[in-house]
């Protein structure tokens, strides 16, 4: 496979909420073919990414998919991403049936209380060197 980003999918990620930084390191252990790119919505890169699609102010709550020239956001982004794991989360991806007007305010408010059930931390996680490679920032 190639390192070149653009044939990858990217998630980016609120960086400093733990939940967020969980669900990255899920994603990792189900990735089995190191398909996902990462990178932080804080950082430069994310932000390049996200001018090129437009995207200028993204909110911090929302985890934001990068594949194939589309950008997916919220529940539409989490559903992309099971897709592609390996194992029973594929499962998941049944749920792209539901319409966004009832999946999107379940993410929502998750998202709103991510800091206050899982608290957040004071800088951006970073990666084990055995997934290093993987992020962009």
């Amino acid at each position: 496979m190639s390192p070149h980003p653009s044939h990858h999918p990217i998630i980016l990620f609120d960086g400093v909420c733990n939940l967020c930084n969980q669900w990255v390191q899920f994603v990792i252990k189900r990735d089995s073919r190191a398909l996902f790119r990462f990178a932080s919505l804080q950082s430069d890169t994310a932000k390049n990414l996200l001018s090129q699609h437009s995207y200028e102010h993204p909110p911090l709550q929302s985890i934001i998919l990068l594949m194939n020239g589309n950008l997916y956001t919220e529940s539409t982004a989490i559903l992309h991403i099971v897709h592609r794991l390996r194992g029973p989360i594929q499962l998941m991806a049944c749920f792209r049936v539901v319409p966004t007007f009832i999946r999107n305010p379940l993410y929502r408010f998750i998202a709103r209380n991510r800091y206050k059930w899982f608290r957040k931390q004071t800088s951006c996680m970073l990666p084990t060197p055995e997934t290093k490679m993987r992020f962009l920032d």
